[in-house]
Order: C-alpha cells, then structure tokens, then sequence
C-alpha cells in the first residue's frame, strides 16, 4: 500500500457509493478520476453498513491485482449486489447504507511453531488475518477486532469462517497479517 493522499477517504467512498448509485440506474455519474495514485495497484475491501452499524455487505479483494480505483468499484457492486448472506440492495435503500473503505498493505506471512505461538504475534486492533487450511480460506479486517478482543476468540470465529471447524489446527494451516487504512463516509 503506497501512501495515500489526505484527501483519499472522500473520494474513495465516493467512488464506492457512486458505482453502487450508477447500478441502481440513478443519474449519479461515473466521474472520471485523475489522480495518479487511484491507477496504482491496489487491495480494498468495501464494507457498507445500515443503521447503527449493522453489516449490510463486505466484499474485498487480498492482493493489489488491479488499479486501485478499479478494485473499489467493483468491490462496491460484490458488497452491495453480490455478498451471498445478504439480498442485493436496492433503490429504496440505498440512502440508508454508509460506504466504509478500507486499503490494505501486502499480507506478510507469520511465521510460527504452535497456535498460541502464532496468537501470542497478533496485535489486536491493527492486524487483518488471512487464515488458510487447505482450500479453505478466511480473512478479517482489522476493524473485527472491535467486536472479537481477544486473540483466541478471533481465531475461532475466523476457523469458523473458513468453514474448518471452531478448533481446528493442524500442519496445514498459514496465516497472512496485514493492515488497513480506513475511511468512513462522512455522516
């Protein structure tokens, strides 16, 4: 993750929320976007929320494949129209969802000999954790954190994600960390 501009959150969730917006036949526009940095790869997930807080759609992508404007729209339109636990929104929703986009940096492998090694290395509050066994595989943000304090829960429900089971650990599994920047629509 390059360094972003200060002014990166608005027009990132902007960009989110107009790509959701334009799908949803209404006349907010696709802007066209010069801004070098939004054509440098880049990684985001686009997490939209309704009410107080209340998850509504997140879909992201791990690894910078593609512009990083590119990845916020699309990520956008798979949060709003295509996360599987959620309907699709639509129109006469769409005023009451918050855009939240988060850039990740490059997962970095941890490395580790037992599962309370590799608990004993996450930092609460700042780690994102890809968890893998086998084909399976399961991510959370950072912001997880929030509600899931404590390193062995985490890892818990994140094994339960990944659909591996609640406790499993075995010589398969891998875990990547990374970190986020985060930008909130404005209220």
């Amino acid at each position: 993750m390059s360094t972003l501009p200060e002014d990166a959150g608005p027009i990132l969730t902007k960009i989110a929320r107009t790509a959701i917006a334009h799908k949803l036949g209404r006349n907010d526009a696709m802007e066209p976007h010069g801004e070098p940095w939004l054509f440098a790869p880049g990684a985001a997930f686009v997490t939209l929320t309704v009410g107080d807080a209340v998850l509504r759609g997140c879909v992201g992508s791990l690894q910078a494949h593609r512009p990083l404007v590119e990845d916020v729209q699309d990520n956008a339109l798979a949060a709003a129209f295509r996360d599987t636990r959620f309907m699709p929104v639509e129109d006469d929703g769409f005023d009451d969802i918050h855009v939240e986009v988060s850039v990740l940096s490059a997962p970095e492998p941890i490395t580790f000999t037992s599962e309370d090694d590799a608990l004993a290395q996450l930092r609460p509050g700042i780690d994102g954790v890809i968890f893998q066994a086998g084909s399976a595989q399961a991510t959370f943000l950072p912001q997880v954190w929030e509600d899931i304090s404590h390193p062995k829960e985490f890892m818990q429900h994140l094994r339960r994600k990944a659909r591996v089971g609640y406790n499993y650990w075995g010589p398969d599994v891998k875990l990547w960390r990374y970190t986020v920047v985060s930008f909130h629509e404005d209220s």
